[in-house]
């Protein structure tokens, strides 16, 4: 993707087009005009069907010709999304990984490899408990951002 490409994507998606993009990229499959109108919230049926069509507009999202259900034909990592990765159908924040980890180290320090409290191992106990409260943190702010 071009850098002109992802600012007119970053101006277009934008209030419920990228509340219907997320919902589609979380579901993982076709949906229905009507799927996604209960999903968000929609007053009817029309809204949904009009923010679908900006995306397919954009060239994110394709109409089925068999059913006419629409299918997300293509992923960006704009905005918010940069910071996700995702796994099958789920999506986690970048940082949820790191705090997983470092946290995993921690515990593991902490329970097999801690024989006194020394000076050194002091810091090593401040310093691992520093690091995963700020990774987890991290996570938190981020997954906070996602639109629903």
């Amino acid at each position: 993707m071009k850098e002109g490409d992802e600012t007119d994507y970053e101006y277009s998606l934008r209030g419920k087009d990228w509340n219907v993009y997320w919902l589609l990229l979380k579901s993982g499959h076709s949906m229905s005009v009507r799927e996604v109108q209960r999903a968000l919230s929609f007053s009817s049926p029309s809204v949904a069907q009009h923010h679908l069509e900006q995306l397919r507009g954009l060239g994110l999202v394709q109409k089925q010709d068999v059913g006419g259900d629409y299918l997300l034909a293509s992923e960006v990592k704009i905005g918010v999304l940069r910071h996700f990765v995702k796994l099958g159908r789920l999506l986690f924040p970048r940082h949820f990984f790191y705090a997983v980890f470092s946290t995993a180290s921690y515990i593991t320090y902490l329970l097999l490899l801690l024989q006194s409290l020394t000076r050194e191992s002091l810091f090593i106990i401040s310093f691992g408990a520093v690091v995963s409260v700020i990774l987890w943190y991290e996570a938190i702010r981020v997954w906070s951002l996602k639109p629903f």
